[in-house]
C-alpha cells in the first residue's frame, strides 16, 4: 500500500469551513484505480492544522491518479476558490510506503 499526507495551515476560525468542503468534495478519487481510502484529519492541539491521507494499493496507481486529468480538474478548483486567502494555502506533501500493518 501507498499513503499521501498533503498537510496544511488554515486560519482556525477557518477550519470548519474547509472540514466542510471536504464533506462534500467530488470523491472523484473514489472512483480511481487502486483507491483504498480518504481521511481529512484534524491535530487536536492545532483546529487549523488539517491533513488529507489518500491510502492506494500501489505507488503506481496513486502515479496514475497524479498524473489523471481528474487530479488537474479538482487541483484547479482549488485555485479558483472564492476565499483567496484559502486558495493560496500550499500544503506539504509526504509519501510513504506501507511496509507492516
Amino acid at each position: 500500500m501507498y499513503t499521501v499526507f498533503s498537510t496544511f495551515d488554515v486560519p482556525p476560525e477557518k477550519s470548519e469551513e474547509v472540514i466542510n468542503i471536504y464533506k462534500n468534495r467530488s470523491r472523484l478519487v473514489d472512483q480511481a484505480e487502486g483507491f483504498v481510502d480518504f481521511l481529512l484529519l484534524q491535530r487536536e492541539q492545532r483546529p487549523g492544522e488539517l491533513t488529507v491521507q489518500l491510502i492506494f494499493d500501489t505507488k503506481e496507481n496513486y502515479l496514475k491518479w497524479a498524473r489523471s486529468s481528474e487530479f488537474r480538474r479538482i487541483h484547479e478548483l482549488e485555485k479558483n476558490y472564492p476565499d483567496q486567502e484559502l486558495a493560496a494555502i500550499i500544503p506539504k506533501v509526504s509519501k510513504f510506503k506501507v511496509v507492516a500493518r
